[in-house]
């Protein structure tokens, strides 16, 4: 994201990716509803101050390389209609904003974000932070893409055992965002073997759905964050970043709302990667705790049998304070 800072040329601020005058021709002009860059065409600006005006910005989508708006009252219903409307489309919108307030709600709109904030030097603080914040979500995204999921590939794992795990402290963890059936995330009590415990989307007719929830199992157990590494549950937090994975083998990254830890009995589930590699988790022994099957449907934890498989992952490296290492080591 790009901060343009609508000042005279000369003030030589840090992090500015642009400058831009209605009155001077700046790295940034616009006239007569065009906008230019050094003079030259890169796209059109539209004062929002009314629906027509809304529409007249949507319809550049796709036609020009730059939507800059600017408000007769801010507001963010309109940033939004026109990101969706050049969402897919080469086209990129730049908002300004009269507020710090409104940095954030622009540069995340529709969690996709304005790809430039125009700001005056009261608002070019919060505009900074939020083009900070908004690579590090960048760095975040490219670290899951590389990181986790070269090294966690969904797969298939055996059941090799089930039996009593008597009682012991369980977490349960409530995202920020939904997940849609066939997500869930990766735990396992070893390093090297993670089972999906699915989250709580299916409908039960003794609870109802909780489409933010994982229940996760044992505290001692491990996941994976959004970056890679892992954390016991014990040590997981409200903002958190952690990962989300789908059976199909789709990842996301998903924020942490609340952790929620009970006595609660388990069954302990050991398991077999393809490879032989060995792993058991604790689950708790309820049949709203589910796993995700061979077939792509979700079974209850407590209708599961040796022999069936269920979809996890397997990993060759262990781990030291969360990382992975090289480093040889046996876990059981």
């Amino acid at each position: 994201m790009e901060v343009w800072l609508n000042a005279p040329k000369n003030l030589g601020h840090e992090g500015i990716d642009a400058l831009y005058s209605n009155e001077t021709n700046a790295e940034l002009s616009s006239k007569d509803g065009l906008l230019y860059r050094d003079g030259t065409l890169i796209g059109g600006h539209v004062h929002i101050d009314s629906e027509h005006a809304q529409f007249e910005a949507r319809s550049l989508a796709g036609s020009v390389e730059w939507i800059l708006l600017t408000f007769e009252d801010w507001s963010m219903i309109p940033i939004e209609n026109v990101i969706a409307a050049t969402d897919g489309t080469p086209t990129k919108v730049a908002a300004q904003i009269t507020q710090p307030i409104e940095a954030q709600g622009a540069g995340f709109a529709l969690d996709l974000g304005v790809d430039a904030l125009l700001c005056s030097e009261d608002c070019l603080e919060a505009a900074l932070i939020v083009k900070s914040l908004r690579l590090e979500q960048t760095v975040v995204s490219n670290s899951t893409k590389s990181s986790t999921t070269d090294d966690f590939n969904i797969s298939l794992m055996t059941v090799t055992d089930v039996q009593e795990g008597h009682s012991g402290d369980r977490v349960c963890i409530d995202l920020l965002s939904m997940m849609d059936e066939g997500e869930g995330i990766l735990v396992g009590a070893t390093s090297n073997a993670f089972v999906l415990i699915h989250g709580e989307t299916i409908a039960s007719k003794y609870v109802p759905t909780r489409p933010f929830r994982v229940n996760a199992g044992s505290v001692d157990a491990y996941t994976l964050l959004a970056n890679g590494s892992t954390k016991y549950l014990s040590e997981l937090k409200s903002g958190d970043e952690i990962f989300i994975s789908g059976s199909d083998g789709r990842a996301r990254s998903a924020t942490i709302g609340r952790m929620k830890i009970e006595s609660r009995p388990f069954i302990l589930l050991r398991i077999m990667d393809e490879n032989t590699n060995e792993g058991h988790v604790f689950i708790q022994q309820a049949e709203t705790v589910r796993l995700v099957k061979e077939n792509g449907e979700a079974c209850s934890v407590t209708s599961l049998s040796v022999g069936d498989r269920i979809f996890g992952c397997s990993s060759t490296s262990t781990r030291h304070v969360g990382q992975s290492i090289s480093a040889p080591s046996e876990e059981r």
